[in-house]
């Protein structure tokens, strides 16, 4: 079996993983996902560091995402968006293409009003470069063309589990209170979009050691 399909399958069960063990104490900023050695990722510029965050400037790029999922569960909706999105790049497209598994796969995040409701998911993965230009579509998936776009990260480590979301989302708005950033990351966090945050994902369940995770805010200048 090839490296990359290997990957491929053994993302798809750290999803399911059911893994007790706990992630290890926040990295907070500037680790290097290890995953972007073996497989393509998103290129961007760091453009400023703080105290436990960075700010990233993505350059233009395309995804390709679920519809919203909606459920009580982080872990159990990434799976099933995640799903969908390993059978588009298994070919179960339009095109009937087979696509190149890259990192991160992303989590957007609407977080509900109680803790016994249903919140809203959506999941995505980045397209490779060399099918940007001609993404094939499929159903219940859509493509999203970003542009320039700032970023807010946070890093933590170890295996993403259901109390790990909030309080990373948490305390990245923390460390962005009362920066130069807190204005242009408000302003784009307002009305229906003022809890939304991303959480990023890069590694395969067979790497205990030095996981890489990262929680975004994504904002405009």
């Amino acid at each position: 079996m090839a490296v990359l399909d290997i990957f491929k399958l053994s993302f798809l069960l750290s999803l399911f993983s059911t893994s007790n063990l706990s992630s290890g104490p926040g990295r907070n900023v500037g680790v290097f996902p290890p995953t972007c050695n073996r497989i393509e990722c998103p290129s961007y510029d760091v453009i400023d560091t703080g105290d436990a965050f960075e700010i990233r400037r993505y350059n233009s790029s395309m995804w390709i995402s679920t519809q919203r999922v909606d459920d009580i569960s982080f872990v159990n909706a990434t799976r099933v968006g995640f799903l969908q999105l390993f059978d588009y790049i298994q070919g179960k497209n339009d095109d009937q293409q087979k696509i190149e598994m890259t990192a991160p796969v992303i989590t957007e995040v609407k977080p509900s009003d109680g803790p016994f409701c249903a919140s809203s998911f959506s999941v995505s993965f980045y397209v490779p470069k060399a099918n940007q230009a001609n993404a094939p579509s499929a159903d219940h998936l859509h493509l999203q063309k970003w542009g320039i776009t700032y970023v807010a990260v946070r890093q933590f480590s170890g295996f993403v589990k259901e109390e790990d979301v909030g309080e990373e989302a948490a305390a990245l708005y923390a460390s962005v209170s009362g920066t130069v950033w807190q204005d242009a990351i408000e302003k784009s966090h307002s009305g229906d979009n003022a809890t939304e945050y991303i959480i990023a994902q890069y590694n395969s369940p067979f790497e205990p050691r030095n996981r890489v995770n990262e929680v975004w805010l994504t904002f405009d200048l």
